[in-house]
């Protein structure tokens, strides 16, 4: 489903060349669970990015469900990630005026299809059967999160990509987030590649990639 091949990225910072990723190799099957783990700094965030096409690698490259990122232009990169991918991200990024409900349905009406169904079934699957009409604002950061997992699965993505997903939660709120994102995984059999700092979550994972200095220096796969 996704497969990185000496995949590497430089910026350049004044007179230096600033090397963030170095000749990271990988491949990760249909319907795997795998966690990026790291310390700060170790180029974490910046592989997801790599790995969903949101930027081009300085060299190497990524292919996902059979497609090469480098060989697409943006607008066909941009249809890829609305038609396979999908991200839930650490501050949540929900649209404040609109109700949890809307929120699920906005993927979904971007592409012409029918949402309110599909959008009260994936609520009612998070737990939120009851908070549908209700504004981010109006939700705790779990339900928050719930909600954007929801919208997330909406589209049936064939990859999820998620960043810190249990950042801004408490320990038993992201243990919560752990189990659901568990569940959807299994259920809908989406491939599941998430970046954390989270000891548990990352223990859930069937895979863990720890990087170090923009190295994989361990792969659990082996």
């Amino acid at each position: 489903m996704l497969r990185c091949a000496s995949l590497t990225k430089t910026y350049r910072s004044g007179d230096r060349k600033l090397t963030v990723l170095n000749d990271i190799t990988f491949t990760i099957e249909p319907g795997g669970f795998a966690a990026i783990v790291g310390p700060s700094g170790s180029g974490k965030t910046t592989l997801l990015g790599l790995l969903a096409g949101l930027d081009r690698p300085t060299a190497g490259t990524v292919h996902l469900d059979g497609a090469e990122l480098g060989a697409l232009d943006e607008d066909a990169r941009a249809r890829l990630r609305g038609e396979k991918i999908g991200f839930v991200f650490q501050s949540f990024q929900l649209i404040p005026t609109l109700t949890a409900r809307e929120n699920v349905q906005v993927p979904l009406e971007l592409r012409g299809e029918s949402a309110a169904e599909r959008a009260a079934e994936l609520l009612a699957r998070v737990g939120l059967r009851d908070r549908g009409d209700h504004y981010p604002a109006q939700l705790s950061g779990g339900e928050q999160q719930r909600v954007a997992l929801a919208r997330a699965f909406s589209t049936r993505p064939k990859v999820l990509f998620a960043d810190e997903p249990t950042g801004n939660l408490d320990a038993r709120t992201g243990a919560g987030i752990i189990d659901l994102m568990v569940e959807l995984n299994r259920d809908f059999g989406t491939t599941l590649v998430l970046v954390t700092h989270d000891v548990d979550l990352a223990a859930r994972a069937r895979r863990t990639i720890r990087l170090a200095d923009g190295r994989v220096v361990a792969d659990s796969a082996g």
